[in-house]
């Protein structure tokens, strides 16, 4: 599910069947609010359907707002996230390895990406404890706050990982 808009103060809404790709619900809104969300998601339970999983863009309190139904966030959000903090082609070696590290999080499995980030943030704490020589490097505070916070939200996205639904067939429209 999504919503998709064309200018502004006019979207609509989607929500598709992943296996068949048919569009089961829409919905054209001025704005997108979590509210028209759980009433899409409750139109197609009272219509019968049966809501396995849902995949979504990961807006504030979406993926909290269905307890009872697997929550995945869309892998091209995911990335798109990390790529808000990340060039596509970064300077330093340890943002270029986190890049790679977000690239694969579509193709893989929970365990292989957590076995990459545990090894990815295993090197960057060998990498601060030699902290002289990689403050020599040059490097703009900007591109040092900017792989910060690429860390951060890639914790997010390995939070949301192991807490919500992951099989290696993804629900994903957006790929």
């Amino acid at each position: 599910m999504d919503t998709t808009y064309f200018g502004r103060g006019f979207g609509v809404m989607l929500f598709k069947d992943a296996s068949s790709g048919v569009n089961l619900y829409k919905d054209y809104v001025k704005t997108e609010t979590n509210q028209q969300y759980a009433q899409g998601v409750a139109y197609l339970l009272k219509q019968g359907f049966t809501v396995l999983a849902i995949v979504c863009d990961g807006r504030r309190g979406l993926l909290q707002l269905f307890p009872t139904i697997p929550v995945q966030m869309c892998n091209f959000h995911q990335v798109a996230i990390i790529r808000r903090y990340l060039t596509k082609k970064p300077k330093m070696q340890a943002s270029k390895e986190l890049w790679v590290l977000t690239l694969i999080l579509a193709h893989t499995d929970k365990e292989s990406f957590e076995g990459g980030l545990a090894a990815w943030l295993g090197g960057l704490s060998k990498r601060k404890k030699n902290r002289r020589k990689w403050q020599k490097k040059i490097c703009s505070q900007k591109t040092k706050k900017c792989l910060q916070k690429s860390q951060n939200k890639l914790a997010v996205v390995v939070y949301m990982v192991r807490q919500v639904w992951f099989r290696n067939t993804q629900y994903d429209h957006c790929n």
